[in-house]
């Protein structure tokens, strides 16, 4: 079972950074060049990204229990026992990225109450854009290469 939770949330993850991206150029691009925020494009490219980051979420979280690198190995060793790429999986790692959902959940909510197109890609912008910069701090780079 944790190998197949660890692959879903390895791939997963791909997916939820190409689409955070996606959703952060968007953004961007759509504040410069003053474009209308359609539901067509820009509400559904930051709904998709929004989901696919729950969704990892969760996926994270079952993984942080079955893991011998998360929850359990704390238990065993101690928060002094663990090494430092230990305690990027078993900590920060995972509290990181909770506070990067936030982030993203936030910009979500507070976007849905903007009537003005060019603040709303700049909510999405800022807060999307932190979540990004958080997800790409405590990735365990050594991991995916």
């Amino acid at each position: 079972m944790y190998e197949i939770i660890y692959t879903l949330h390895s791939y997963l993850a791909y997916a939820v950074l190409l689409i955070l991206i996606l959703a952060v150029v968007n953004a961007i691009s759509g504040l410069i060049a003053k474009k209308d925020f359609t539901l067509e494009k820009d509400f559904r490219i930051s709904l998709f990204a929004l989901i696919l980051s729950h969704i990892q979420l969760l996926v994270g979280v079952v993984l942080y229990f079955v893991s011998p690198k998360g929850f359990s190995a704390i238990q065993e060793y101690g928060m002094g026992g663990l090494t430092s790429t230990a305690r990027l999986l078993a900590v920060e790692h995972p509290f990181i990225n909770i506070i990067a959902i936030v982030f993203i959940t936030i910009g979500w909510s507070k976007h849905k109450k903007l009537m003005e197109a060019d603040r709303k890609f700049k909510t999405i912008a800022i807060f999307y854009g932190l979540g990004l910069l958080l997800f790409l701090s405590r990735l365990p780079w050594g991991q995916w290469f």
